[in-house]
């Protein structure tokens, strides 16, 4: 007997990195190793202080405009989110080496955006205002070409006449739930409107999502690794919340864990957004150890085997 009460963990399946943010950590990392240090990132490569800490250990410079960017042999990367067409062409006219780490299922939307404005459709985004992902899908598009949607609500307060051709394209990392209303809200109103041939929300954002879904019930509280401004992260906690689960929490790392809200329970699930590491999970489960008599079970809801390959111009110093 060990004195300390009983916990089943539950850890979900996937958590964690997706293929996106693997490929912009990889970018960075490799930038370095071709460039030396120092190497520039226009914002956080990925939402999460830890990551972005280590690569600052490694010789990364965070800087929020690329006028912060010295002229010379040192490139500039940008971040995972996306960003507008402005942003690389002042990379260019500065002529900054400049390194595209984009998600490729960012990229997707901004190539469905583009190709709907070229046919002479409005787009309506939706998004939440302000997360880099939106500024850069809004920023492919010329101003009044695009409207962002973030509710049903806002929905039925468009006012676009009956003759203009519409399409839509969501940001990757949205409640599945919550999109799934807006689209239908926008269906409603305006049956013509065009779709994505394919779901913009990420694959890993919905995986997590379901994990989530399905484990939530299950457990007394449930644990999100994951950071404030990370949207995905955020998502996971209101999908707990909305099936059923009393307690649900994000937290960066074991150091935010509000012990008192927990000292009741005998069952948690942890799960982790798509920028947060594995190490902090492994972190957490220990920190409980350190407290309780816990048991582990990995519920798997998916296997994920997505995998996006660097960019040509470091591939090909390989």
């Amino acid at each position: 007997m060990t004195g300390k009460p009983p916990l089943r963990i539950l850890l979900c399946a996937p958590r964690g990195f997706c293929a996106g943010v693997v490929r912009a950590i990889d970018i960075v990392e490799k930038a370095l190793q071709v460039y030396g240090a120092p190497v520039y990132v226009r914002h956080e490569i990925v939402h999460n202080r830890y990551v972005v800490d280590s690569l600052k250990a490694k010789g990364a410079i965070f800087v929020d405009e690329l006028d912060e960017v010295p002229a010379g042999s040192a490139p500039v990367i940008f971040s995972a989110h996306g960003v507008p067409k402005s942003v690389p062409e002042m990379a260019e006219s500065r002529r900054l080496i400049h390194i595209d780490a984009t998600c490729p299922l960012v990229t997707k939307v901004h190539r469905e955006a583009l190709l709907h404005h070229r046919r002479g459709r409005f787009v309506v985004l939706i998004g939440h205002e302000g997360h880099p992902e939106v500024i850069g899908t809004m920023g492919q598009l010329p101003a009044g070409a695009v409207m962002l949607v973030e509710s049903v609500e806002d929905v039925e307060a468009l006012r676009i006449g009956d003759k203009v051709e519409l399409a839509y394209v969501t940001q990757t990392t949205l409640s599945v739930d919550d999109t799934r209303d807006i689209i239908a809200a926008l269906q409603a109103r305006y049956p013509a409107i065009i779709g994505p041939h394919r779901d913009d929300i990420c694959y890993a954002t919905t995986n997590r999502q379901e994990a989530v879904r399905q484990v939530a019930p299950r457990v007394d509280a449930l644990l999100v690794v994951g950071s404030p401004n990370s949207s995905n992260s955020l998502r996971l906690v209101e999908v707990a919340s909305r099936e059923g689960c009393a307690i649900a929490r994000l937290v960066l790392r074991a150091s935010d864990i509000d012990w008192d809200a927990l000292k009741d329970i005998r069952s948690l699930a942890i799960t982790a957004g798509a920028s947060a590491p594995e190490v902090l999970v492994d972190e957490i489960v220990e920190a409980f150890r350190a407290r309780y008599d816990v048991t582990v079970e990995t519920v798997t809801t998916a296997d994920e085997t997505m995998f996006f390959p660097l960019p040509r111009e470091l591939r090909e110093t390989t």
